[in-house]
């Protein structure tokens, strides 16, 4: 279990609050990675071999290896103990629902002796309400990621309906931090939303934020930490397909090194900035 203050130490040190996501398509990794008996597990070794020291943490998406079925559980699972322990580990599964099945996916992912996994943190998605995140908070130390302002189109039918008080967004902010602290919740906020930063930092003012969106999306590294940096970072920035898939040849990994290290490079001067390091 990677701690609040470990990972604050884990940014400082390495200069970074980059997190790679193994969105690991076994359609699209180098084609002579298929002659080992696990190719996935075989792409996401070299991928974190060659970025372990340039990232704070890695996410694996769930989907991209449950739909290989118990191929892809054995994939998933042997990453997950390929991964550094000085990394945060987020499963992203984006798991909603409540009561026992809630139980049962939390502990799919968080009790190691029965599935063979135990990440440090889990994305959720919170319409169901608290009874879709409370069964992830009985694991001590776990972290629970929800779902907060996404940068996806679909993301206007619903996070911006107005409450009365705000938008929907800002609600499932202010409830969930009645459920869990800053060294326990933290919510996913895509990189396209600029200067909305400003109004959730409002309402989450230490909490880590889970950041996808920049660069391919069209999201700014520059305008994420002006407007949501804090005293502490307090951003992880998510990087998946332009890290993991920088090459299709038997140099991918050091091709994955090559753009992570652009990254690490343009968070330490932020940081810098900020004063943080």
């Amino acid at each position: 279990m990677l701690s609040r203050q470990q990972l604050i130490q884990q940014i400082r040190q390495k200069q970074s609050f980059l997190c790679v996501g193994l969105d690991t398509d076994i359609s699209k990794i180098p084609s002579f990675l298929l002659n080992y008996a696990d190719p996935v597990l075989e792409f996401n070794k070299r991928i974190i071999d060659a970025t372990k020291d340039l990232c704070v943490a890695y996410k694996p998406n769930a989907a991209f290896y449950e739909s290989r079925g118990l191929k892809g559980l054995q994939s998933l699972i042997g990453t997950y103990q390929y991964l550094p322990k000085d990394c945060l580990s987020i499963i992203d599964a984006k798991r909603g629902d409540i009561g026992n099945t809630s139980d049962q996916y939390a502990q799919a992912f968080f009790n190691e002796e029965a599935s063979g996994m135990s990440f440090d943190a889990i994305t959720i998605t919170p319409y169901m309400g608290n009874d879709s995140v409370t069964p992830y908070l009985k694991y001590e130390g776990k972290w629970v990621i929800l779902l907060a302002l996404t940068s996806s189109t679909g993301s206007k039918d619903f996070q911006y309906l107005n409450t009365g008080d705000g938008h929907l967004y800002e609600t499932v902010i202010q409830k969930a931090n009645t459920w869990a602290g800053a060294d326990r919740m933290m919510f996913v906020v895509g990189a396209t939303k600029g200067e909305e930063f400003t109004t959730i930092r409002k309402h989450a003012p230490d909490n880590f934020l889970l950041v996808p969106g920049v660069g391919a999306q069209g999201g700014s590294l520059e305008d994420v930490c002006r407007y949501g940096m804090t005293k502490d970072c307090g951003l992880l920035i998510n990087s998946s397909r332009s890290i993991i898939y920088a090459s299709s040849g038997e140099d991918f990994a050091e091709s994955a090194r090559a753009e992570a290290l652009k990254l690490q490079q343009q968070m330490a001067a932020e940081l810098e900035k900020a004063g943080i390091i």
